[in-house]
């Protein structure tokens, strides 16, 4: 039953690292740092989007942007940090 909380919390750790990195991609694309135009950069923004908005597409239904402003991914970080903590905090001690 260890083995498979770890797997869950590497998981959930790779997750993480998806939405910051789409969440810094989009921000370089909104500035055009990158350039948009480029095969690589599209293909890099696709995976990113396909793997992040199926979870960021229910909490969007429900927050409102502020300003332009897409908290969701901040708002996702901290649900899978809660779902961590829980994991760590209660359920891996009580699993024999």
């Amino acid at each position: 039953m260890r083995a498979l909380l770890d797997v869950v919390l590497l998981v959930l750790e790779l997750y993480w690292w998806v939405i910051i990195l789409a969440a810094i991609f989009s921000w370089l694309y909104a500035f055009n740092v990158v350039n948009p135009s480029n095969q690589f950069v599209g293909t890099v923004g696709r995976i990113l989007y396909q793997l992040t908005e199926p979870a960021l597409r229910p909490i969007r239904r429900y927050v409102p942007p502020f300003g332009g402003l897409d908290i969701t991914p901040i708002i996702l970080l901290l649900i899978i940090f809660l779902i961590r903590r829980v994991i760590i905090l209660y359920l891996y001690p009580n699993v024999f």
